[in-house]
């Protein structure tokens, strides 16, 4: 998959320093995945959650920390819209 707004991701793990390898680990799996449908997020990433228009919400680092993407299995591109902590996930509006 084509990773798009990964300079988001940097940002973010600049500022939550333990969170960085877990962001750079994801990264690298997703980036050498090919994901076709949210069954094949879903098997590697159980605890992924789809909130509707092909958005998927990863937990990072147990439940500290959320990921917010948009996918295009046909295109197999990511998206980064935002990452952020348990609490900025509880404010968050789709």
């Amino acid at each position: 998959m084509k990773v798009v707004g990964v300079a988001l991701l940097d940002e973010f793990s600049e500022h939550h320093g333990d969170v960085r390898t877990q962001v750079r680990a994801w990264l690298t799996e997703v980036e050498e995945t090919d994901w076709g449908n949210p069954q094949d997020i879903k098997n590697r990433f159980p605890s992924a959650s789809f909130i509707g228009n092909d958005r998927v919400v990863f937990n990072l680092k147990g439940n500290s920390y959320r990921l917010d993407v948009k996918v295009n299995y046909k295109n197999k591109i990511v998206l980064i819209k935002r990452c952020g902590t348990h609490a900025e996930y509880d404010r968050w509006t789709f």
